[in-house]
């Protein structure tokens, strides 16, 4: 047993079943594909569920591979010791009715007492309580002496999950000895302490359960393995844990170097080292697979990821933005595995210290907001009202699971039900917002007994076909008649199902005299392609013979703006660099969208020179060249695909001039029949997501016309002469409204004035601090705000609590001066109680509070006891 890399045991491991008939597959996205339960990829199997489900047929019964995951469930656990971290690599064979538990068992042994020659005498084994067959083979076949197997029970050796595939699992245990043991005599293999390490799970699928406690024998079991890379790198290197094998401590070195910290040294410092060490290597191969930071799914927790890691940096001392640094070791560390790191490093980077930017003019603020809450409670600990933690959220980009961590630290919790219910609220009408009633879905139908389609849109418009079958109110028919909606499976189709960006075609099915409107066309996973639509004439049934016809004008114009896209891109990468990678696009016959990485607003002289630049492809008229080629030899033609995707062995690359990229859509022949290109708008999508609109051809001549007639029709608003006096009598009447909107300020000052001198007639002292109240009627919350806001600035020994209702909404506003606050006012506090008793709820900073309340009945008495508040808590 000797000392051995980690890099070096992936390899071993995976060589070693490769030499047993595995097919070595390489790591899948750690982003779900087709795969809705999972947010991210958690486990060696999750990406061959389909193998295993029979949904799909693998590449060989046998397969090896090691897996990217990401668990987060244990993330606030991170860093406080050194067990818990994020990511992780999943060693794993596999077999699909193959080999099973005979074989399993003894290449498992072979490879960690041969291969890696860990002794014997260090590895124990666990099995299922009542699976004396895999117990018989560990003894009989493998030699393991009985004294050396331990049985457990169910909860700890047996793998189901709700109905399907399950079965025992067998466990190997390596002995890390007594000095690290709990010292019980009884200590042996389960023992809670650090003694025992499980390294590998052997799960031995061989029943289908119906998750109701029957279970049914499969005739053809599976096997499924799984062994922690770093667990097995920490025995080879015989280290306590994963943050001190070899490639992750070097990745926490660097770490140590920015701070000027050495690890083992503080222990408060360790903690921050060990978050901030797992949490780069999570979120450098989630970006590497094409996540980026946002407030939903897996977005918010790379952001989160982020966010925590760059707060620990600021515990550490580290000033200023770091992390992407560090991401250029994790990518040193892992590329000879990994390659796509390299090849994106640019990207990576950037994405990570937009990140750390945007949360460093964030979090001073939250954290002044945060601080000043916790200031509220005076050091006794409590409850954070779900709103205060939710509007450091949602005004402040203040991640709530940050807000929490530093809460917890000074005892004081939020109140999660109302936080909860807001953010809930918020997703409701941003799903609302975004709602698409378009959506077609086969997910109720099951397909699968019919052949896919066969595609041949790319070379005709019009294809003779079969009618495979009708689907009709979500079930399948044997027919459709005049006037009904289907949907028609073909055998054979010319029309493009929706996918990749690329929308689906509309046209006709023809069957003599009968007549289908196809308004969309869709397709499924299995390759069956949708065409939804209409009966307009006759009636179709199923095996009829018929003809399929693309809106041949409507596919042109898709395809100009699909082309135009690849021409697009190219034109970024010149203008603003490399790190442009295709985020996302849609194409129609009106127009083509493009979202792509970028971390600003373009300027408007980048977004001319874009548009020129295309331009000059188009006109250049450049041959569309379209081939299947393997994907390797695609690479080396410099083909660009889609960031984060996974493709086969074969892929289809679109080249036209200089642009070379793989794609699955329907192009123009050459780039002259695009013929015009015009950027419409450049705006954000998301953090480091920019979006362009544009339009080609035909569409860039209809913007014309419109331009063309608003300007005819502003012209004709303000009386111009014509168009070339449009801009002059609007520079005409925008000094007008200036000049008017100064002269409505000025009279505004003048009437807060007014009403400010009134106020202070009624002045009540307490403890030398003046207090003034006032409900007010019909005033909007920005316009008590701006009252109070020069009342704090006017008269800096001044309490002043204003009470207002505006179109049904009542609201409350305490400000405190600067004297007052000295004092001990503190407008938050005040607010809290004066809201309670009408009400309502608020809070906020001790020179400024507001709040919302039910009515205003009773404001007039409450407010009028404020200065009873104000005698205990003034000094």
């Amino acid at each position: 047993m000797k000392w051995t890399g980690l890099n070096e045991l992936r390899e071993q491991f995976l060589s070693f079943f490769e030499s047993k008939g595995h097919t070595r597959m390489p790591s899948a996205s750690l982003v779900p594909k087709n795969d809705k339960s999972l947010l991210l990829i958690n486990s060696g199997m999750a990406p061959l569920k389909k193998y295993f489900l029979g949904l799909e047929t693998p590449p060989n019964h046998r397969v090896t591979t090691c897996q990217k995951c990401i668990r987060t469930p244990d993330i606030d656990s991170v860093g406080h010791d050194d067990r818990h971290g994020t990511y992780f690599e999943m060693l794993g064979n596999f077999s699909f009715g193959d080999y099973f538990k005979v074989e399993a068992t003894a290449w498992a042994w072979e490879f960690l007492t041969q291969v890696l020659e860990i002794p014997a005498d260090k590895l124990w084994i666990s099995v299922y309580e009542e699976d004396d067959e895999a117990a018989q083979i560990w003894t009989e076949k493998v030699g393991i002496p009985p004294e050396r197997i331990v049985r457990f029970g169910k909860e700890d050796n047996f793998w189901e999950h709700g109905s399907g595939p399950c079965g025992p699992c067998s466990e190997i245990y390596f002995d890390r000895g007594e000095g690290v043991g709990c010292g019980r005599p009884e200590c042996k293999v389960g023992c809670d302490c650090d003694r025992f390490m499980e390294i590998w799970n052997l799960v031995f699928s061989q029943f289908d359960s119906d998750g109701n406690g029957h279970y049914e024998r499969m005739p053809k079991p599976n096997i499924d393995t799984g062994m922690g890379l770093e667990r097995l790198a920490c025995v080879m290197q015989n280290v306590g844990n994963l943050f001190e094998v070899d490639t992750v401590q070097n990745i926490m070195q660097h770490i140590c170097r920015i701070a000027n910290v050495t690890y083992k040294k503080d222990p408060k410092a360790d903690i921050s080292l060990r978050v901030i060490t797992d949490h780069i290597r999570s979120t450098t191969f989630m970006i590497g697979d094409g996540v980026l930071p946002s407030n939903e799914g897996r977005g918010y927790v790379l952001r989160r990821l982020l966010r925590r890691a760059a707060r620990h940096g600021r515990l550490l001392g580290i000033e200023g933005t770091f992390l992407h640094e560090v991401a250029r070791t994790v990518i040193q560390e892992n590329e000879g595995a990994y390659p796509e790191l390299r090849e994106n490093e640019d990207y990576i980077v950037k994405v990570i210290k937009a990140e750390e930017e945007r949360f460093q003019k964030t979090i001073d603020q939250g954290m002044e907001q945060l601080q000043q809450l916790i200031a509220s409670f005076d050091g006794k600990g409590g409850v954070l009202s779900g709103e205060d933690a939710f509007r450091l959220y949602d005004t402040f980009g203040f991640p709530i699971d940050l807000t929490r961590e530093i809460l917890g630290e000074q005892n004081i919790t939020i109140d999660e039900e109302e936080f909860t219910r807001l953010m809930n609220e918020q997703r409701v009408r941003a799903r609302e917002a975004r709602k698409d009633v378009s959506g077609w879905s086969t997910d109720s139908i099951d397909l699968t007994a019919l052949d896919a389609t066969e595609f041949t849109g790319y070379q005709t418009l019009t294809q003779e076909a079969s009618v495979l079958a009708i689907v009709r109110d979500g079930n399948i028919a044997d027919s459709v008649e005049e006037g009904q909606g289907a949907t028609l499976i073909l055998n054979k189709t010319s029309f493009y199902g929706e996918s990749g960006g690329q929308v689906g075609d509309t046209g006709v099915i023809v069957n003599g005299d009968n007549v289908f409107t196809v308004e969309d066309t869709k397709k499924d996973h299995e390759g069956h392609f949708m065409h939804i639509g209409t009966v307009t004439k006759g009636s179709f049934n199923t095996a009829d013979t018929v003809t399929a016809q693309v809106d041949a004008q409507r596919r042109r114009r898709i395809m100009s703006n699909h082309s135009v896209c690849h021409l697009l891109q190219l034109a970024l990468r010149q203008v603003l660099g490399t790190h442009v990678h295709q985020a996302g696009s849609y194409y129609d016959e009106h127009r083509c969208r493009f979202d792509f990485s970028h971390f600003s607003a373009m300027t408007a002289e980048e977004i001319a020179k874009t548009q020129a630049l295309v331009n000059k492809m188009i006109l250049e008229g450049h041959p569309v060249v379209v081939e299947e080629l393997p994907i390797a030899q695609a690479k080396d033609k410099g083909a660009m695909a889609l960031f984060g995707e996974k493709y086969g062995d074969i892929v289809r690359v679109c080249t036209m001039g200089d642009s070379v990229e793989f794609c699955g859509g329907t192009h123009v022949h050459d780039t002259a029949e695009i013929g015009v290109f015009k950027i419409i708008s450049e705006s954000s999508v998301a953090a480091g997501v920019r979006r362009i609109e544009a339009a080609t051809g035909m569409g860039v001549l209809e913007l014309l016309d419109n331009a063309e007639s608003v300007i005819g029709a502003v012209a004709s608003e303000f009386k111009a002469a014509g168009q070339a006096e449009v801009v002059a009598k609007a520079q005409s009447v925008a000094k007008e409204l200036k000049a008017q909107a100064r002269e409505i300020e000025s009279l505004q000052a003048q009437l807060a004035n007014g009403k400010i001198k009134e106020l202070f007639e009624n002045t009540v002292t307490v403890k030398g601090i003046r207090y003034i109240h006032a409900v007010l009627k019909d005033t909007a919350s920005d316009s008590l705000r701006t009252l109070g806001d020069q009342v704090k600035a006017d008269a800096p020994d001044v309490v002043a609590v204003f009470a207002a209702s505006n179109e049904g909404k009542a609201s409350v506003l305490a400000v405190c001066g600067a004297d007052a606050v000295k004092a001990g006012a503190h407008a938050g506090k005040l607010i809290k109680e004066i809201t309670a008793q009408l009400g309502g709820k608020g809070g906020g900073r001790p020179d400024s509070a507001m709040g919302g309340v039910a009515d205003l009945s009773k404001a007039e008495e409450v407010l009028s006891g404020v200065a009873g508040m104000l005698e205990g808590m003034l000094k």
